[in-house]
């Protein structure tokens, strides 16, 4: 059974940082490519942030290039998203995501497992 766990959710500063944590059970983690969307409360969910199967490919959303920087321990099956320079509008609920042999995809149709999310609150 596959399960993906998020946690490092909270309450954050504008300005500040938080460091969201994935771990991945009941797959191979080093085949799957690993993604962060969010959802804020009453938007759809977007993409965030990805990391390829290998490691080599990550690719990274607009609004927060520069800021958030995904990573992966495959020793952890373990997959990082660290958030500086946060604002307000990053305030969602964040969910990892897993996708076969993925090249990091900012579209989460290839993603088959997700996890339940961690809720990230930033004040301004």
């Amino acid at each position: 059974q596959v399960q993906l766990v998020e946690s490092g959710g909270g309450l954050g500063q504008a300005g500040g940082s938080l460091r969201l944590s994935c771990a991945a059970s009941g797959l191979t983690f080093n085949s799957y490519a690993m993604g962060w969307f969010r959802q804020a409360p009453g938007k759809e969910r977007e993409f965030v942030a990805a990391i390829s199967w290998s490691g080599v490919s990550r690719n990274y959303a607009d609004s927060v290039k520069g800021r958030f920087t995904v990573s992966r321990d495959n020793a952890r099956n373990t997959v990082y998203l660290q958030m500086n320079s946060l604002k307000p509008e990053d305030t969602a609920d964040y969910y990892c995501a897993a996708d076969h042999w993925g090249s990091g995809s900012g579209d989460e149709r290839p993603y088959a497992y997700w996890g339940q999310g961690t809720q990230v609150t930033v004040s301004s």
